[in-house]
């Protein structure tokens, strides 16, 4: 049986994986617009192909991880998102790369529940919080460090050798992963395929339909067909969750008070974390004028704060609650975002950026490691693969909703009044965030420092 240590490093690099490719691929869309055409349009839909398909089937995968086994899952995932990954470095147009960010979110979804699954079921207590910590530390790290690597490698080679990078996290991920056992399989595990379907083609219209609104117009048949039906399908897809023998979203997980808080802080928090992204890396390249990695570069002081203080603060919120952490934290966040209104013409990164980056840093690593640990902990340890799952998907699906309304919201064009509308929006999404985490989220007794 694999040791905890190396359990927890499986989680970091299978979860570092997805995480990376979610944020890399920001910085290289502009070159991806420049060599395979489609503007605005194919760019969100580069982002929102593998959203869709990581928030939708990682339901399904928390499902499968904890009926049939985390560690099969993971190898489900890291073969997938390998294969995918060079589908996409080789993609000839812009629907080519479109269907394999499909294949390769799906793969994805394999990874993260599974993931932290095998944290909860490895550690406990005190321990388990600093583990959780440690991950996000790396994890989220990825997602912050990732528009820089992007952005070296567009700059100095080509944005497809931006995908390439994966397969060596997941070649090292697959070798550490063939020590871990799973547990014997459920005799009654059932799969609710009909269920990820609905869910699947549910959010794929309704996010079409965002997408695709600015270029047609709310009432084109187009958009109230995929829109209204996507709605509908996800609505049918919720009310089958109440009935159906094994549901890929358990509803019943709601009812637990810092669950259901939680993942509604998740929602506001990672739709601006998405939205922040994916703005900031397009428009430091085509309205500031800065190279791919000068863009990536920008966000070096989210990555370096996150590594440095992550595992602590997952500590302190295992010893002292983490309801201040969530509430202060994306309040912080908001105001980072806020400082990003001074960005203007003449552009200067140093007065401009750096301010707003640090802080938004700041309240980013006081924000995850509690938010995940919260979530986690309100669930007992043999439903943790799908507890995993729904926070993530939630996660996801925040994240590629929000991408998908830029087109609308900021007026169709990303010049710096469009860049300070979503400065705007990201504030107050994350200020919602706080608030709900205030109001919603419950501590348990406090306890004594426990010693390592």
């Amino acid at each position: 049986m694999a040791s905890p240590t190396r359990i927890l490093w499986i989680a970091i690099l299978a979860s570092f994986v997805s995480f990376l490719d979610g944020t890399i691929v920001n910085v290289a869309l502009p070159a991806i617009d420049r060599e395979l055409g489609g503007g605005l349009s194919t760019q969100q839909w580069v982002v929102d192909g593998y959203l869709i398909t990581l928030g939708a089937l990682m339901l399904l995968a928390g499902s499968v991880s904890d009926a049939f086994g985390r560690a099969l899952v993971l190898r489900i995932g890291l073969v997938g998102f390998g294969i995918a990954s060079v589908a996409i470095a080789l993609a000839p147009d812009p629907l080519i790369l479109i269907i394999a960010r499909l294949v390769q979110g799906a793969a994805g979804a394999f990874l993260v529940p599974s993931s932290l699954a095998l944290i909860t079921s490895a550690f406990s207590g005190a321990a388990r919080a600093k583990a959780i910590g440690t991950w996000t530390s790396f994890t989220t790290g990825a997602m912050v460090v990732g528009p820089l690597i992007g952005g070296v490698l567009v700059d100095l080679a080509s944005w497809r050798f931006a995908f390439l990078i994966n397969v060596i996290p997941i070649a090292v991920t697959l070798w550490l992963v063939r020590r871990v056992k799973d547990p014997e399989r459920r005799p009654d595990a059932h799969i609710d395929i009909i269920g990820a379907l609905m869910c699947t083609l549910g959010l794929g219209g309704i996010v079409y339909a965002l997408i695709e609104e600015p270029r047609f117009g709310w009432l084109h048949p187009a958009i109230l067909v995929t829109g209204v039906g996507g709605a509908l399908l996800f609505v049918l897809f919720l009310l089958r969750q109440r009935t159906v023998r094994s549901p890929i979203l358990p509803l019943g997980l709601f009812r637990v008070r810092n669950f259901w808080t939680g993942n509604v802080a998740t929602m506001f928090v990672y739709a601006a974390l998405s939205l922040n992204g994916f703005v900031l890396a397009i428009y430091l390249q085509e309205g500031a004028g800065l190279s791919a990695t000068l863009a990536g570069l920008a966000s070096l002081p989210v990555t370096i704060l996150m590594i440095l203080l992550s595992s602590r603060v997952g500590a302190l919120a295992g010893r002292w609650g983490a309801r201040g952490f969530m509430t202060v934290g994306p309040l912080v966040m908001a105001v980072g975002s806020a400082m990003l209104l001074l960005v203007g013409s003449p552009f200067d990164y140093w007065w401009q950026v750096l301010p707003g980056m640090v802080v938004f840093g700041l309240g980013l690593t006081i924000t995850v490691s509690p938010l995940t640990s919260t979530i986690l902990g309100a669930i007992g340890p043999e439903q943790s693969g799908i507890a995993s799952a729904v926070n993530n998907a939630i996660s996801r699906v925040a994240g590629l909703i929000a991408v998908a309304m830029i087109g609308s919201a900021i007026g169709g064009s990303l010049d710096l009044d469009g860049f300070h509308r979503s400065c705007l929006i990201v504030s107050a999404l994350l200020a919602a965030g706080g608030v709900v985490s205030w109001l919603g989220i419950r501590d348990a007794q406090r306890r004594e420092p426990v010693e390592p």
